[in-house]
């Protein structure tokens, strides 16, 4: 089996995915909260809806026959969001626990299971 490279990723684990609902908790969009849209564990990145728009230059195609500049949402790293309580409101570590014989997510803070 080949040795991994050096900027390769061991483990293409993230501890939020798709529709979970995010606060950033660094950066110049530090604050915002929004759902995952799109998460993209081999670059341990996430895409937050309304969070880190770009603006993307679009050439013009069949489907857009004008192009032009667009708003879309950039990818941010996954160390930099954190899911939000249900029950408070505010960014919570989540933990793995089995309840009722099934493995779920439960938010730290609170105990209130995420899944």
């Amino acid at each position: 089996m080949p040795r991994p490279s050096a900027g390769s990723h061991h483990n293409d684990k993230l501890h939020v995915k798709k529709g979970d609902t995010v606060v950033v908790l660094s950066g110049k969009h530090r604050g915002q909260t929004g759902k995952v849209m799109l998460a993209l564990p081999r670059e341990a990145k996430v895409v937050v809806e309304g969070v880190n728009l770009v603006t993307k230059h679009v050439k013009p195609s069949a489907t857009n026959p004008t192009g032009g500049i667009e708003q879309r949402e950039g990818a941010l790293h996954a160390s930099k969001v954190a899911v939000v309580d249900p029950e408070t409101g505010k960014a919570t570590r989540i933990r793995k626990q089995i309840v009722d014989g099934k493995k779920v997510r439960v938010a730290v803070a609170s105990g209130k299971v995420i899944d």
